[in-house]
């Protein structure tokens, strides 16, 4: 599966629980917040200040190379 910056981040957990150590190390440190639910991953970027497009890579490259 492809990991898409527009999919939630509960989605993008349920994909691949080892997803989680990738968004904890962007600074993203509350995943289990009520956002996460509803909040996407471009939307979690922008508000952290990461950017979604290298982390999406990121993601898709650690998925890849499992």
């Amino acid at each position: 599966m492809t990991i898409e910056k527009t999919m939630t981040i509960a989605a993008i957990l349920n994909v691949d629980q080892g997803i989680a150590d990738i968004l904890m190390e962007s600074g993203m440190g509350c995943l289990g917040c009520a956002m996460a639910h509803g909040e996407t991953l471009e939307q979690a970027c922008a508000v952290h200040g990461v950017d979604a497009e290298a982390l999406t890579a990121k993601i898709n490259d650690y998925l890849a190379n499992k």
